[in-house]
């Protein structure tokens, strides 16, 4: 699965949360300062290239929406972090996020529940 850029994953965000758009409902969800109307458009038509995205005519315009779950890019996005920083090793990470950003003892209790209730 191809790499989303940071401007083409922000566009994807608001895909995932709107289900289906168009271009100007896509730029009224994105941050300040809004991008102009002819990038988003072409960063929608390299996502649809890629095979992020694609559209259904509606009149002269087209109504976008995304191809691939968020789940499902969040996951391989996880899987690529864990592999290429921590190597391969979940354990890892979650020992580094422990140390580097101080976790209290009930967000690891919270989280074993969690992993628990899972299982």
């Amino acid at each position: 699965m191809k790499q989303l850029t940071k401007a083409e994953e922000e566009i994807m965000q608001a895909l995932w949360q709107l289900k289906k758009a168009n271009v100007k409902s896509v730029i009224e969800l994105l941050p300040e300062p809004k991008p102009a109307y002819n990038t988003v458009s072409t960063i929608i038509r390299i996502l649809e290239s890629k095979g992020f995205v694609d559209y259904e005519k509606q009149g002269k315009g087209h109504i976008y929406f995304p191809v691939l779950a968020k789940e499902a890019y969040s996951n391989q996005s996880i899987n690529k972090l864990v592999d290429n920083y921590f190597q391969g090793s979940f354990k890892s990470m979650v020992s580094f996020f422990v140390k580097k950003n101080d976790v209290d003892l009930g967000d690891i209790e919270s989280l074993l529940e969690e992993i628990n209730k899972n299982q």
